[in-house]
């Protein structure tokens, strides 16, 4: 199984920059990477969306969205804990291009 990125807008709670979302956003996208944008995982997390049970369950799988012990506890209230090695990229604290080295994003059309 290939590595799965899952990136949050964080829609709802409005605390990561703006620039930030869209500049990493835009790069998975840009990118050959497999990856599924989320509106809000505070919100998936409240309505115990099922999909956190497949990414929880996915056997490699990174997430980009705030800070890791926030996510964690989000998946944790919905009852589907994150594996301990599962990496977790706060564009809360860090910029779009840390975010996107630690993805290593590739500048290539999307083969999904």
């Amino acid at each position: 199984m290939s590595r799965r990125i899952v990136y949050c807008h964080c829609a709802y709670a409005k605390v990561v920059p703006a620039e930030t979302k869209a500049e990493v956003l835009e790069r998975l996208g840009a990118s050959s990477a497999d990856f599924e944008a989320v509106p809000d995982l505070c919100e998936m997390s409240a309505s115990k969306d099922e999909a956190l049970a497949r990414y929880a369950n996915d056997g490699d799988v990174e997430i980009v969205a705030c800070f890791p012990r926030a996510v964690r506890w989000l998946f944790h209230s919905a009852g589907h804990d994150l594996a301990s090695g599962v990496n977790i990229h706060n564009m809360r604290e860090s910029s779009a291009d840390q975010v996107c080295a630690a993805l290593e994003l590739t500048e290539e059309e999307r083969t999904a």
